[in-house]
């Protein structure tokens, strides 16, 4: 059950879908100047989830391992972000950004490189472009590569008495013709998600000011 309040409305999720799609949209202008082709990237939908729920959504839906990149946020709101694939997603997406020269074994050597090089431009453009929008600014720690499934990545432990609440994310990717899907999660506490929450209502009201 999440908390009333940092229950997010439907305007304030349709503002922060937009925020993230703008963020997103620029991640992929970057990434298209690092590989020299159309990158597509959206955010169809965002929950604001326990992390054994986020755990279980993941797993109901990918079968394979997952791989992570890994990045801390500190700053008005702080938490921990996640950009993650499915393990077969990501050597595709390695395909993709080496240009899909390299035999399968330097694809798997260059796995790990390429991928922090990919979460960090796409987790960076998001968060940068949040705190732009929300007027606040962001630290971002070193992007880590991990591997495990839904309950290692969410930090989720057997006595299930986990802090905080994850803001889960489902990404649609196309690379080269190419369909990979990912995730980008948010690991944050309740009282960021509640600063996260009045930046959200601050932002929607001067746009509507500047509207009316």
């Amino acid at each position: 059950m999440i908390p009333e309040q940092i229950a997010l409305t439907e305007l304030e999720r349709d503002a922060l879908t937009e925020i993230v799609n703008i963020g997103v949209s620029r991640a992929a202008s970057s990434l298209r100047k690092m590989i020299g082709e159309q990158v597509l990237l959206s955010v169809p939908s965002i929950e604001v989830v326990s992390h054994h729920r986020a755990a279980r959504l993941i797993s109901e839906r990918e079968v394979a391992d997952l791989i992570a990149v890994r990045q801390d946020f500190t700053g008005p709101f702080s938490g921990r972000a996640l950009l993650i694939f499915p393990e077969t997603n990501s050597l595709e997406l390695v395909r993709a950004v080496t240009g899909g020269e390299l035999s399968a074994a330097e694809v798997v050597e260059m796995e790990q490189e390429a991928l922090a090089e990919t979460g960090n431009v796409i987790l960076n453009s998001c968060l940068a472009t949040m705190a732009n929008m929300l007027k606040r600014s962001l630290t971002m720690t070193i992007p880590e590569v991990l591997r495990g499934d839904g309950a290692k990545l969410f930090e989720v432990d057997e006595a299930g008495s986990e802090e905080g609440l994850v803001l889960f994310l489902y990404i649609d990717f196309a690379v080269r013709m190419r369909d990979i899907r990912g995730y980008i999660a948010m690991l944050m506490d309740i009282p960021s998600l509640a600063t996260l929450k009045e930046l959200l209502d601050e932002f929607i009201a001067s746009v509507v000011g500047d509207d009316a």
